[in-house]
């Protein structure tokens, strides 16, 4: 069987999706269950049972000779939680107790990193072990992150086979929950649409630049669809070799003016974007440039190509967002 933590969350309940349409039902479900919010993602899906996250090292001292993978998805991944006694228990001390399972049992692991480790992208989004120990991310989530990754190297002692994947900005269905955490694909949609109700004017608002390197909306991010993210990780449960930590974006920054007129456009109305400041609790802790270096995962033999900005969200937008799908 398989087991996924932070599997009501958005990447692990798409991951679900994908194993069960690819015939695999045997899934372990473990998370925090208490946000009903959380329940569509994932009450039609085929998996076996649920386990708290916080009975799970019990439980997997149970049943770990049945268990043939784990996917390691859930962390705490609000980028404005500046409390690192939060980050460290949930993304760093958590993982570490997943890992240390892992290499007890044999059992091979994916686990999510983030792109977040880059920081402000001096050293570049190679990812290349020699440089973890040099990065200096923005915030607690990124620093809990890296803090888990540089840890990992150290380790003489690993699971059979294992991966680190750097999501950089991750959008798609599944999503609803994470309020201001959701990616800006989904907030720019029920800005843009006035048919979603609410307060919207139909106007997309985007973070106006404090940088002079950068016109407003002229700030770059490699944005990669969900579905990209676990078409890679079940190439990789398939893969078991080359372990270590890899990139997971497209190779390809667009800006955020790409973004919004892309959402306009999947819903058939001409753009009408408003900058704002950059709130100040994460203005001096923004990334305006990522993209990822993806020659690594390129040469380990995934050739597959990915959704452009511009079919994701349509996909994400007429298949899901307008009908209130779950994948």
């Amino acid at each position: 069987m398989i087991v996924i933590t932070g599997a009501a969350g958005f990447i692990g309940s798409c991951l679900v999706s994908k194993l069960n349409n690819k015939g695999i039902k045997e899934i372990v479900l473990v998370d925090d269950f208490s946000n009903p919010e959380k329940r569509k993602n994932y009450m039609h899906k085929a998996f076996r049972e649920q386990v708290n996250r916080w009975d799970f090292f019990k439980w997997i001292s149970r049943h770990h000779s049945d268990i043939g993978f784990i996917f390691h998805i859930g962390a705490r991944t609000d980028t404005t939680e500046f409390r690192m006694a939060v980050m460290e228990e949930l993304n760093l001390n958590y993982s570490m107790q997943v890992w240390e399972a892992c290499t007890r049992y044999g059992i091979p692991l994916i686990y999510a990193s983030s792109a977040a480790t880059y920081g402000d992208g001096k050293l570049g989004y190679r990812d290349d072990h020699a440089l973890v120990n040099q990065l200096k991310p923005l915030n607690p989530y990124g620093i809990s992150k890296n803090e888990f990754d540089k840890w990992v190297l150290k380790q003489q002692v690993t699971p059979p086979f294992w991966f680190g994947l750097k999501f950089f900005n991750v959008f798609g269905p599944n999503e609803y929950h994470k309020g201001r955490m959701a990616s800006v694909v989904f907030h720019a949609f029920n800005q843009a649409d006035k048919q979603t109700g609410g307060e919207s004017d139909g106007v997309v608002r985007l973070f106006r630049s404090h940088n002079p390197g950068y016109p407003d909306g002229g700030q770059l991010r490699d944005f990669i669809y969900v579905k990209d993210i676990v078409d890679v990780i079940y190439y990789l449960m398939n893969h078991q070799k080359d372990s270590g930590i890899y990139n997971l974006g497209t190779g390809k920054a667009r800006t955020f003016l790409d973004l919004a007129n892309a959402v306009f456009s999947a819903i058939n109305l001409p753009s009408k974007i408003k900058f704002i400041d950059t709130p100040v609790d994460i203005r001096d802790k923004y990334q305006y440039f990522t993209e990822a270096r993806m020659e690594k995962l390129r040469s380990i033999g995934y050739s597959n190509p990915f959704y452009t900005l511009e079919s994701g969200i349509e996909e994400y937008i007429q298949g899901y967002l307008v009908t209130d799908s779950i994948f």
